[in-house]
């Protein structure tokens, strides 16, 4: 894309980002077309809103998720430090037309992830440059009306529906030493379980999302880096909120983390 097309897609985002609004889609002119152009978009868009990254967030990361959506495989978008909220948080459902909150694996990068040569990097690879793991809470939005008609390259300009997550403490007990995939989920609303899951339900591993994620940034010439929050997608069906409502995610020994919305 031209840097012109560019900054009128930013144009069109950014006020609908910072104030929760909609669009129908993008004006054709500057609307990506494929993942790359999406990436670009994206970049700009988080330089115009003007605050620090703090990670990224991995959206559909199942094949119902795909189907949901109407994308081909996963989708990486940035996380914002204005968005990252503490366990126990209160989360805000204005202009959020979604509506849900996600179950999810959190992990948080030591140092840069970075490859020599073209060939993908291994789980092992990724994995060893994972600094810690939370249990987290993501409640995304999409600022497309009809995001699931938007395509892949305009969800990803918008930073993958990405808006608010809820990160909770980092896990104390050795979770390396634990098969993530077989990792059991639950979700209560109000005191009632409302969703269950686990950890295969991310990729079939959140430690395989995570190192989907990792190749995808280097492929576009983007990685992941020291102190990024990688959120890497719910290990449940996504579970519908309203104002009022109190969620908390438990992922057993590892621990819990709870919202509130309104």
């Amino acid at each position: 894309m031209q840097s012109k097309q560019i900054q009128q897609a930013v144009a069109a985002l950014l006020p609908a980002f910072r104030d929760h609004g909609r669009l129908v889609a993008l004006d054709p002119s500057c609307r990506p077309t494929n993942r790359a152009e999406g990436y670009e978009v994206q970049a700009a868009l988080l330089n115009a809103v003007g605050e620090p990254g703090v990670g990224w967030k991995i959206a559909a990361t199942s094949a119902a998720g795909q189907k949901h959506i109407g994308v081909s495989g996963p989708l990486a978008g940035r996380l914002l430090q204005s968005r990252c909220l503490a366990d126990g948080a209160t989360v805000s459902l204005a202009g959020n037309f979604m509506a849900v909150a996600e179950a999810e694996f959190a992990f948080r990068i030591g140092r840069d992830i970075k490859r020599v040569g073209s060939a993908p990097l291994s789980v092992s690879e990724v994995m060893a440059s994972v600094e810690a793991l939370h249990v987290a809470i993501e409640v995304p939005a999409s600022r497309f009306e009809d995001f699931a008609k938007a395509g892949e390259a305009q969800l990803i300009a918008e930073f993958a529906c990405a808006c608010f997550f809820v990160v909770g403490p980092e896990v104390a007990t050795d979770w390396r030493s634990v098969d993530l995939k077989d990792h059991q989920v639950s979700v209560t609303c109000n005191g009632a379980i409302v969703a269950q899951g686990q950890g295969s339900n991310v990729l079939g591993d959140p430690r395989l999302a995570l190192t989907w994620l990792a190749n995808e940034l280097l492929d576009h010439d983007r990685c992941l880096q020291a102190g990024d929050v990688v959120m890497t997608g719910t290990c449940v069906v996504p579970v519908p909120v309203k104002p009022g409502d109190a969620v908390v995610a438990d992922f057993g020994a590892f621990g819990s983390v709870s919202a509130r919305f309104t």
